[in-house]
């Protein structure tokens, strides 16, 4: 009760605070790449249960000749890599926070395709709801392997705390600074997930 009371009243208070910054951002999301300016995307919460995450617009929709997507790498544009540097595409998720679906701190929601790939051990980070940033995200982001990455997730899971959360917040605002780990190499963000090899295996 006392992390969803401060998840309140912290995004709320934030969203007041950074309420010019999100104008902005959308209005830069508008000029630069168009309509629409945010981009909503099921993702798997608590237990599992999907609900839609917000996020500004950082692609084009760009198509090949076969009129498929083209890569994320080759559809992210200059100012959605820099919106991406300084997590400004993540601000809306406030909103989801506020909403409940989302906690300021906890295992970032991944693709609803993921949800089969992970073994009984990953499938763990999804016991307690996902948040926008969290022990794997200060410890690498991005620039890790998945597998580094659940047993973070797991981790936080095992030893959750307030003190824990509130650390994790402001060694987060210390990554956004330095905007490290933004992405894994040769990648706009991190690889597709395609489960672990002992799960690929069995």
């Amino acid at each position: 009760m006392l992390k969803r009371i401060f998840d309140f009243v912290t995004a709320s208070t934030l969203l007041i605070i950074l309420a010019p910054i999100i104008l902005l951002t959308a209005m830069m999301v508008r000029i630069k790449l168009g309509s629409p300016i945010v981009f909503r995307q099921k993702r798997p919460g608590l237990h599992g249960v999907p609900f839609y995450v917000y996020k500004f617009r950082t692609m084009t929709d760009e198509k090949d000749s076969l009129g498929q997507l083209l890569t994320d790498q080759l559809r992210l544009t200059a100012f959605g890599a820099f919106m991406r540097k300084y997590s400004l595409d993540e601000l809306l998720q406030l909103i989801n926070v506020i909403k409940g679906e989302l906690s300021l701190i906890g295992p970032r929601p991944l693709l609803m395709d993921y949800l089969p790939l992970y073994t009984e051990e990953q499938a763990r980070r999804h016991l307690v709801k996902p948040g926008i940033t969290g022990w794997a995200q200060i410890n690498g982001r991005n620039a890790t392997s998945w597998e580094e990455r659940f047993e973070r997730d797991v981790w936080y899971v095992e030893n959750q705390s307030f003190r824990l959360d509130m650390k994790i917040l402001l060694l987060t605002v210390k990554k956004v600074i330095r905007s490290e780990g933004v992405s894994n190499a040769g990648h706009a963000t991190m690889p597709i997930f395609l489960g672990t090899t002992s799960s690929r295996e069995g």
